[in-house]
């Protein structure tokens, strides 16, 4: 099997299983419990903390952990929202459905939403921010990094327009934590959300970094869990998993982003040179280190996918939220695919464990395929 689909999720990585093992087994202790397993464990739960903090440049006291990088999201933006005064919100057309869905939801209680169009790379123009703030602007949030296009936004300027109108902003990272540099003062960002799964650490576990003095109502109410503003009783390993894994991804983070960004570009350049009628979707250079996504004119996306499937080679099409569905992606709309090519794209997004091997296999896979496919459509023949 050859696995590129990272984005989606990743696999635990060795050394973050084993620090999770002991508070699966014997550390089995409840962190609010007064006796040696609970304080163990709440140790356990500030040492994370710590970890995600220094891998973000924050304090740890502004580190919440939640049960996901969605979560984090919804808090971030239903939390942040409820606790303003002002009912207009804003944020873009190709945010992850934990975002959209979150504003769409406020947008049918009382709020009014500006969805911002992206350039045909997937680029937010700060210019555009700026012409839609208003007086009762009262969030904005705009992700770090697209999911599926892989397109990196300029987040610290579009950050300093909303500090100059003292609006919080948002930013949903959990596609770029642990894949490029991020430090949330040098970003002037006031919410940030992250997530395990997509840096070797385990599912079921985010978190929302909130900077000192943000606005923001309790998500989840209970116990006084998350210094008393997420309650339920914490999920111990999955926290230590995923404060050892954002140790491994700093630790690596240069390392990595020259093998996967090296690996990127020859596969784009293969994929170029091998297949007619194919658009690279996306920023040329902006965009994440291990993020491909083509679109292969004439062809539907889902028979490409299980094709390739049958041939041991799991990828995507774009979000593994949407997986199944029928509809075109709203990122690749938004960036002015007509839908027809929309629905033949093929998303491939490498680790630091893919090889230059497993690439050359892929398209040496993939050109028989797209032929195939393309022979049957009556597109093709016109």
């Amino acid at each position: 099997m050859i696995y590129v689909d990272n984005a989606a999720t990743t696999p635990i990585k060795p050394e973050v299983l084993d620090k999770m093992m002991p508070y699966l087994t014997e550390k089995f202790g409840n962190p609010s419990s007064i006796y040696k397993s609970g304080r163990e464990a709440k140790e356990a739960i500030s040492k994370a903390r710590a970890d995600i903090a220094e891998a973000l440049g924050a304090d740890e006291k502004e580190i919440y952990f939640t049960g996901s990088g969605s979560e984090a999201d919804n808090w971030a933006i239903k939390g942040v929202a409820h606790s303003a005064k002002g009912r207009h919100i804003i944020t873009t057309a190709i945010e992850h459905h934990a975002v959209l869905h979150s504003f769409e939801y406020l947008g049918r209680n009382g709020f009014e939403v500006t969805y911002l169009k992206v350039d045909n790379d997937g680029l937010v123009n700060p210019d555009d921010l700026r012409a839609a703030v208003r007086e009762d602007t009262s969030l904005i949030s705009i992700m770090t990094a697209n999911n599926e296009i892989g397109t990196i936004q300029p987040i610290k300027e579009l950050a300093q327009i909303a500090k100059e109108h003292k609006i919080p902003f948002h930013t949903d990272a959990v596609q770029a934590f642990g894949h490029i540099p991020l430090n949330v003062e040098d970003l002037g960002v006031d919410l940030l959300s992250v997530s395990a799964h997509k840096i070797g650490g385990p599912k079921g576990v985010g978190a929302l970094y909130i900077r000192k003095g943000t606005k923001i109502t309790q998500f989840m109410h209970g116990g006084a869990q998350e210094y008393g503003k997420r309650a339920s009783t914490e999920n111990v390993a999955g926290i230590v998993g995923f404060g050892c894994a954002a140790g491994l991804a700093m630790k690596n983070l240069d390392k990595n982003i020259a093998k996967t960004t090296s690996l990127r570009d020859y596969f784009i350049k293969k994929v170029q040179e091998s297949i007619p009628h194919c658009r690279l979707n996306g920023h040329p250079t902006k965009r994440l280190p291990g993020n491909v996504n083509f679109s292969f004119e004439f062809i539907e996306g889902e028979s490409l996918l299980l094709m390739l499937d049958m041939k041991g080679i799991e990828a995507s099409s774009g979000s593994a939220c949407t997986s199944g569905s029928l509809d075109p992606s709203h990122v690749l709309l938004a960036i002015g695919l007509e839908h027809e090519i929309a629905h033949g794209s093929l998303r491939i997004s490498f680790s630091e464990d893919n090889t230059v091997e497993e690439a050359d296999t892929i398209v040496r896979e993939l050109i028989p395929i797209v032929q195939r496919l393309r022979d049957m459509s009556p597109l093709y023949h016109k």
